[in-house]
């Protein structure tokens, strides 16, 4: 048995590889920790989705090393971006998303000085051992890859093409997590929308998820607008079901529709509305979650002026707001019209005032509602969050666990969450 610890960064995908990384090892014997100086071995999942954040796992890296002791570089930039990790920590191992299944090979071996390197590969990410960040909610990666070719990305050399896992795999694994305490299911790909397994898509899975016994709630991920498209009628009746999230995170990325093509992006501006008014026409209180890019190369001030307007017509309730960063390797990182760090930032910097108004008047809706929520995370200092059934954070203090469903009245409307009191349990 060795002292193990783990780190993890970016996105529901990569965090659920470290959940069934660190439960692995756990099931081969080894103590998890909660400090790097506590461990004999040390590994960290890594993200690449933009250079700032390489930056930071650059650095991270550079900082584990120095404590002396084994290290596994794991996540996507050991598969992406292999001759960074090679300059950073030359004695490292390395361990891609699709090897986890040899995590405990990787890890013993580094324990006795040898050094392993596992990429490439192809793995089924379910009904394995978890340790769970968070013991309420279970990420259930759905498919790993997507169909997409976006001139930008860089996730797509670390995750490859679309691979969908079988249906009653899934089921399986979430039905697991429901008899363990979980709360929460996660549905989590690359693009969930691009979900297809002998026949089955999206809202299929999600029927047979939200059949389930249990009281529960289903988030589903991120999904591309083309994909979503496809399965538009089915996808609005799937999320009929209680048991499902009124929550659609759908990234637009521009409201221009030149730089959506130079993107690579294979829908409109009009096609991203037309599934927003539908599914709002069917779920009026829907949480809609999109993502946008300023300053992508040849953006023009009036591509960004007509983002501008799309998001003042269309109004999320949350907005991701990355600046461009060129990603080598990608097409985007070679084109002319690349903007100044300068104006990127301006760009962004007026996005986001224009978030943060959104934001507020979107929130004071809820001002007054009272209802069921369920607490689902610790907040900071002595709070709690708690999220109703469009997943809006709501914000409290009470005397209650994660997992808890309790009536809530929200008070207050604030940037990002709401505000509530608990009234009473469930």
């Amino acid at each position: 048995m060795a002292r193990i610890y783990g780190e993890v960064y970016g996105c529901s995908m990569n965090v659920a590889d470290y959940e069934i990384a660190l439960g692995l090892l756990r099931e081969a014997g080894h103590l998890i920790v909660d400090h790097p100086e506590m461990a004999e071995a040390l590994i960290i999942f890594t993200c690449i989705v933009k250079t700032p954040t390489e930056r930071r796992m650059l650095r991270r890296i550079r900082e584990l090393r120095g404590l002396g002791k084994p290290l596994i570089v794991a996540g996507c930039m050991p598969e992406a971006e292999r001759e960074l990790v090679e300059a950073e920590a030359p004695e490292a191992s390395m361990i891609g998303p699709d090897n986890l299944l040899n995590v405990v090979e990787v890890v013993e071996a580094a324990l006795r000085g040898k050094r392993l390197i596992l990429i490439g590969g192809e793995m089924r990410k379910t009904c394995l051992p978890r340790m769970r960040r968070n013991p309420i909610i279970h990420i259930a990666p759905i498919a790993s890859g997507c169909l997409g070719e976006c001139s930008y990305c860089i996730v797509k050399r670390a995750r490859g093409w679309l691979r969908s896992y079988p249906a009653e795999e899934i089921v399986e694994d979430a039905r697991r997590a429901l008899w363990e305490g979980c709360r929460e299911i996660w549905v989590t790909a690359e693009d969930t929308a691009a979900y297809r397994w002998r026949g089955l898509r999206l809202p299929q899975l999600l029927e047979m998820l939200s059949a389930l016994e249990g009281r529960f709630y289903i988030r589903v991920g991120m999904m591309t607008p083309n994909q979503a498209l496809e399965i538009l009628d089915e996808l609005i009746e799937a999320y009929r079901s209680p048991k499902v999230f009124k929550f659609l995170h759908i990234p637009v990325q521009s409201g221009s529709d030149e730089v959506l093509r130079r993107m690579r992006r294979r829908y409109t501006v009009e096609e991203f509305k037309y599934i927003v008014s539908r599914f709002r026409e069917a779920h009026p209180d829907l949480t809609l979650s999109t993502d946008v890019i300023c300053g992508f190369p040849g953006e023009t001030e009036e591509d960004f002026q007509q983002t501008l307007r799309l998001l003042e017509e269309v109004r999320p309730d949350v907005l991701n707001i990355s600046r461009f960063w060129p990603r080598p390797g990608t097409e985007a990182a070679e084109m002319e019209g690349q903007l100044h760090g300068r104006e990127t930032k301006r760009r962004s910097r007026i996005m986001t005032e224009l978030w943060r108004r959104l934001s507020l008047e979107s929130g004071a809706r809820w001002i007054g509602w009272r209802g069921e929520a369920l607490v689902d995370e610790y907040g900071r200092g002595e709070t709690l969050v708690a999220r109703n059934y469009t997943y809006r954070p709501i914000v409290l203090k009470a005397q209650v666990k994660l997992g808890e469903f309790i009536e809530v009245e929200i008070k207050e409307a604030r940037v990002g969450y709401l505000v509530g009191e608990s009234l009473k349990l469930g």
